[in-house]
């Protein structure tokens, strides 16, 4: 369970670099495919550096986080083989690592960042008025539908193949 607890953070903190490294160093639209699409209508092409290499930089860290999602899948899964785990407590380690990223997601990015501190519209002010006056982010309904159908599907899926092993 602690090493459960352990991954979920790992994997948090990827996405959080990843998120970031787009953001403020890439500062490419392309990635921002989830924003909703009247702020990516909003989006300008940026081709200025913050500093330079920041664009090297972001994409060296856009690497590492992928290798630290990587991980945290590998090393879940090899730690089941290892010990021996059955289908429910694969899983529950796959739903908890997931749950854990999906609702660290709704709060910390869509509430905290995009609304509280305006992370997002300090980078792409542009996109200011579709935020202004927003109580909360703008997908509660497909995070809610991640966080309680399609995490636990792909959760039990994923479990039922490891489990056949």
């Amino acid at each position: 369970m602690l090493l459960t607890l352990f991954l979920a953070l790992v994997f948090c903190v990827a996405i959080t670099i990843l998120l970031i490294s787009a953001v403020a160093f890439i500062k490419d639209k392309r990635f921002f495919s989830s924003a909703p699409k009247e702020a990516q209508a909003l989006l300008k092409d940026r081709y200025d550096e913050p500093f330079y290499g920041a664009r090297k930089m972001g994409w060296t860290l856009i690497v590492m986080s992928i290798l630290m999602i990587l991980g945290t899948g590998i090393i879940s899964i090899w730690d089941g083989f290892r010990s021996d785990y059955t289908f429910w407590q694969f899983f529950i380690r796959f739903v908890l690592i997931f749950s854990i990223y999906k609702i660290y997601d709704m709060v910390f990015f869509d509430y905290f960042l995009l609304i509280k501190f305006k992370f997002f519209q300090h980078y792409t002010p542009e996109v200011t008025p579709v935020y202004t006056n927003r109580k909360y982010g703008y997908n509660i309904k497909s995070q809610l539908l991640k966080l309680l159908v399609i995490f636990p599907a792909a959760s039990a899926l994923a479990a039922w193949i490891c489990s056949l092993f």
